[in-house]
């Protein structure tokens, strides 16, 4: 860590601003709150098997705090990154506006709430699979891997990819083929999500000394990778048909879009190492969301088509 950061980090903690409710839903993060729930509620709802709504609302509730304690422990380790990026200098513990140790205690909190939650609530299935994807966000991802390799987003993503998992179990008490698919779906679209974003915002984890891929291996190699990545991800995005799950409503939605990401990657890489092809990765970014989100909708839908159709 660097003087300015140890500098910054300590005048934080010595001198504390009054924190607002909103500054602790932020610790949360709640954006990636949103996509977690998401994934964890569609892995639930098209579980093969009936589970009680107030049971399905306490299993989502689970996963949502889950997520929310995983953010918070994350903006506590590294809140002396954050204050040096432009993207989070923001943030409730590098602008003062929130005691560490008041972020981290309500991280490790939530955490044991949420997993005991899970467990009761449905099974210890779903409860160890939730606290796998807690401890493997904090001590893997964000300790281990994230200040030491570019390899942090590639294997760092399986903390993202939990959730869908999570709210099969929750129903089934398993982990199926199926629930193995939407894994690995979440998994695969994670890296090239992140070297969109960090692409066009390598300067900001240059200056952190975080060795995203942009940063370490340069632009030409992170775009040949996003190829790679979305090549890959197409058979898992049809994985739940083909594994007979869902039909080909789905199915129709994965393909086209699927095909759509892997045409960004391809925009991406065929543009120059300048501003140009910052814009295509910002593009590609913003598609990534829209693409997990379409597809992860699509699974429910296809399960409702099915049935007025027979």
């Amino acid at each position: 860590m660097s003087d300015t950061a140890h500098t910054f980090t300590g005048s934080i903690e010595s001198a504390v601003a009054p924190a607002r409710v909103r500054d602790y839903i932020d610790l949360l993060k709640p954006r990636v709150m949103s996509l977690v729930v998401f994934t964890g509620w569609i892995g639930l709802v098209i579980a093969p098997a009936h589970v009680h709504p107030f049971t399905a609302v306490l299993a989502v509730l689970a996963i949502a705090l889950g997520s929310g304690a995983a953010g918070a422990i994350n903006m506590w380790y590294e809140r002396d990154l954050d204050a040096l990026m432009a993207r989070t200098r923001n943030r409730p513990l590098p602008a003062g506006r929130v005691a560490p140790d008041d972020a981290l205690g309500l991280g490790v909190l939530l955490s044991i709430f949420s997993v005991l939650l899970m467990a009761v609530a449905t099974n210890f299935v779903a409860a160890a699979l939730l606290a796998a994807a807690i401890l493997f966000y904090v001590f893997v991802y964000t300790i281990w891997l994230k200040r030491r390799t570019p390899h942090n987003i590639v294997i760092g993503g399986a903390a993202g990819a939990f959730p869908p998992m999570i709210g099969w179990a929750a129903v089934t008490a398993d982990v199926s083929a199926v629930g193995i698919a939407l894994f690995l779906l979440v998994f695969l679209w994670t890296p090239p999500h992140f070297w969109a974003l960090a692409l066009y915002r390598s300067e900001d984890y240059r200056r952190a000394g975080v060795p995203m891929l942009p940063v370490v291996a340069g632009p030409r190699e992170t775009k040949r990778q996003m190829v790679i990545y979305t090549l890959l991800l197409l058979p898992v995005a049809l994985a739940p048909t083909l594994l007979g799950a869902v039909g080909w409503v789905y199915g129709s939605v994965a393909l086209a879009l699927s095909l759509g990401f892997i045409g960004h990657a391809v925009s991406v890489w065929r543009t120059a190492d300048d501003e140009t092809a910052f814009g295509a990765a910002r593009r590609m970014f913003r598609y990534s969301l829209v693409y997990l989100a379409v597809l992860f909708a699509a699974l429910p839908v296809d399960l409702v088509v099915r049935r007025i159709a027979g």
